[in-house]
């Protein structure tokens, strides 16, 4: 589902017109965004959690050539899903 698809279903859900949907969505992902940045984690109770994290420097070996490169140290955002979310998921019926 892409951005618009998912302002469309709110607005549809909720009954309400489009652009409030945009302006509440943006807010949103404004709020997370600086929350992420203070590095904050934000949880959604049946969904999971977002958690800002620093990655340290590493060594990594290539397997074929043996060649070592240092790769850097980088920040990332992790999540972590709920355990209701776990079950819901784990219920999809898999492709062969």
């Amino acid at each position: 589902m892409k951005h618009k698809g998912l302002v469309a279903a709110i607005a549809s859900k909720l009954n309400q017109p489009e652009h409030e949907i945009e302006n509440m969505l943006q807010a949103t992902v404004d709020i997370l965004k600086s929350q992420l940045v203070a590095e904050n984690t934000i949880s959604f109770q049946g969904f999971g959690s977002f958690e800002f994290k620093r990655k340290e420097e590493r060594l990594s070996v290539h397997p074929a050539t043996q060649v070592r490169t240092l790769i850097p140290p980088k920040q990332v955002v992790n999540f972590r899903q709920s355990s209701t979310l776990k079950v819901k998921l784990k219920d999809i019926p898999h492709h062969e």
